[in-house]
């Protein structure tokens, strides 16, 4: 699945989302309303905060969806220095550090977060959609 990648730039930071990995799992709305708030058009508010609290709440992100650059000299996000995978069964694999992943089509993402697919059935493969929730081991958890 080819990204679909949006930009909000503010004065100092620049926000981008990549839809196709985004799985919602809200905290960017929970850690920062100002700047994130799907009642919003845009969704991101780049400027609404300063770019550390943005940086902050870009990077609590578990899938990388989100991702940051700075324009003011920041501090720019520097990926974990032991890469580790963590299975969450029957979901996904949460994976952070310095990934160069490969997709099934081939594109090249480079990354400090991901959540990859652990039971095969995320159309958006080898990242994580949250499929599983709305299969049978998703509803085995509960």
């Amino acid at each position: 699945m080819t990204s679909e990648i949006h930009q909000y730039t503010g004065t100092d930071i620049v926000v981008r989302w990549d839809e196709t990995r985004c799985i919602h799992s809200e905290r960017c709305l929970k850690a920062l309303p100002t700047v994130f708030d799907r009642a919003q058009e845009p969704w991101v508010q780049a400027n609404a905060s300063t770019a550390d609290e943005a940086a902050a709440a870009v990077e609590q992100c578990p899938t990388g969806a989100l991702q940051y650059r700075r324009l003011d000299g920041g501090r720019e996000e520097l990926p974990d220095a032991t890469p580790s995978m963590v299975a969450r069964p029957p979901g996904p694999i949460i994976a952070r550090g310095d990934l160069q992943i490969e997709t099934l089509d081939g594109e090249k993402v480079s990354t400090p977060r991901a959540m990859l697919c652990g039971c095969g059935v995320s159309a958006n493969r080898p990242f994580c959609d949250g499929t599983h929730r709305d299969t049978v081991l998703g509803a085995s958890r509960s």
